[in-house]
């Protein structure tokens, strides 16, 4: 039998910065990561030249403290801090 990661799998609650991307919560982190992608791939805001950079759009940049370009492995990083 598999043992799920029941920390990743609790609902936590979405700052209202975050709920303008990614919805209302509560969600799981492994949810918020999910819709985080999706809005960033519907508003392609993947850098071309370099895959890993997320270029921020005004939503992404409350989120990102204001900065116009964050690298996938910082965005996780930056994100968590709008979870509770």
């Amino acid at each position: 039998m598999t043992k799920t990661n029941s920390a990743f799998m609790k609902p936590m609650n979405v700052s209202e910065e975050l709920a303008a991307v990614v919805g209302k919560g509560p969600m799981p982190r492994s949810e918020v990561v999910k819709k985080l992608w999706v809005y960033i791939k519907e508003k392609d805001l993947q850098d071309p030249a370099n895959k890993r950079n997320i270029n921020a759009d005004a939503n992404l940049k409350k989120v990102f403290d204001g900065k116009d370009v964050v690298n996938m492995f910082e965005m996780t990083k930056l994100v968590s801090k709008h979870l509770s």
